[in-house]
């Protein structure tokens, strides 16, 4: 079996680490427009989509805040930090390992910044430095780039190896039948990437989902459980409909974000690694991001006894009639996609590689709009 860790690679120099950041924070930002355009076409709702921008500005927080970190990096700073690790092979992020330690950074953010000088008593020390002993304050300049990454971890809101459960109130269907849009997301380990999901749920329990004290904990720790990228949408839709007589799973969402493409950071096979090189785009245009969406939907409900005289519903779940590729995606849909901008798309759209007929593609212009393609 090959080591995971063999494809992972350390980003050692400075200005290479900050080419990097640039261009995620320009990719996540791109990633709400995409969410818009897909609102749009009517394949996310008003409500997926303002979900889908709070997940990318957490993505671009996280960002920040590693970006941060390792400002520094390839400096002499007095002692050895290491470099932000990617996984140059199989996704372009950051592999998973920094977002875990980052989690356990946060959880002494504040006992860190108890304990540093602020941001602006270390630029004085700085100038006095210059000033005095004609030096490069490189010390320094480390101590206020950790500060800066402790306060980026103190003010929260970033995206993390798992990102809970959460619920959203769509309305009531009737006297005891409340409809709830669950999200929740994670960084999967196995392939390095952000993967978010959305569920529409009906509720028939007595108390509504998110005030029940029994049910919601329960629901959280089966959905975190189940959040495997091995695990097909239609095996984790019918675990929560048996495991929740009230709780009916309508509609199962699961978007993968990545991988990313860069002819600069990673060394992908395939078509799109043909495309970036023959493209020779300028920096910070020299990328590509895929983006997968797989949906399951309920096709309708049965009835099944529960106990002596009890009936609970069933979903039964429509999955993809072509091909017989439904018992193998165990979705009812899957949407593949790809944003890149302008010069790579020339490029794609004239080697027109095989398997890119169904990929949607979405190109930003050098003016930064998004358009569909």
């Amino acid at each position: 079996m090959s080591d995971p860790r063999a494809d992972h690679a350390g980003i050692t120099d400075g200005f290479a680490s900050r080419r990097y950041f640039r261009k995620f924070e320009t990719i996540t930002a791109h990633m709400a427009r995409v969410a818009a355009v897909m609102e749009t076409e009517g394949s996310l709702t008003r409500d997926e989509v303002r979900i889908l921008a709070r997940y990318g500005a957490m993505l671009t927080f996280t960002f920040r805040a590693l970006s941060m970190k390792y400002l520094l990096v390839g400096r002499d700073t007095g002692r050895f930090f290491g470099s932000l690790a990617i996984d140059r092979t199989e996704s372009g992020f950051p592999v998973a390992a920094e977002l875990l330690t980052m989690a356990n950074d946060a959880q002494q953010a504040a006992r860190h910044l108890d304990g540093m000088p602020g941001v602006e008593a270390l630029k004085d020390q700085m100038v006095r430095t210059i000033l005095s002993e004609r030096d490069l304050p490189t010390k320094l300049q480390f101590a206020l780039s950790q500060r800066l990454y402790y306060q980026e971890l103190a003010r929260g809101q970033l995206f993390w190896a798992q990102n809970h459960p959460e619920s959203q109130w769509m309305g009531n269907l009737g006297e005891r039948r409340r409809r709830f849009l669950v999200h929740w997301a994670v960084y999967d380990t196995q392939v390095n990437l952000p993967v978010i999901y959305l569920m529409e749920v009906e509720d028939t329990g007595k108390i509504a989902l998110p005030k029940d004290e029994r049910r919601w904990p329960e629901a959280q720790a089966h959905l975190m459980a189940q959040s495997l990228a091995g695990l097909k949408l239609v095996t984790i839709a019918q675990g929560f409909d048996q495991d929740f007589d009230d709780l009916h799973p309508k509609r199962l969402k699961r978007l993968h974000i990545g991988p990313m493409y860069s002819s600069a950071f990673t060394r992908q096979a395939g078509p799109l690694r043909a495309v970036l090189d023959t493209a020779r785009a300028p920096e910070g245009q020299d990328w590509a991001l895929a983006w997968t969406t797989e949906t399951l939907e309920s096709e309708r409900v049965r009835e099944e006894r529960a106990g002596w005289f009890g009936k609970v519903e069933r979903e039964v779940f429509a999955l993809d009639p072509f091909m017989g590729r439904g018992a193998e995606t165990g979705a009812t849909r899957t949407e593949r996609s790809i944003i890149l901008p302008q010069r790579p798309f020339q490029v794609l759209a004239e080697q027109n590689p095989p398997g890119f007929a169904d990929v949607r593609k979405f190109v930003v212009d050098p003016d930064g709009r998004v358009l569909r393609y």
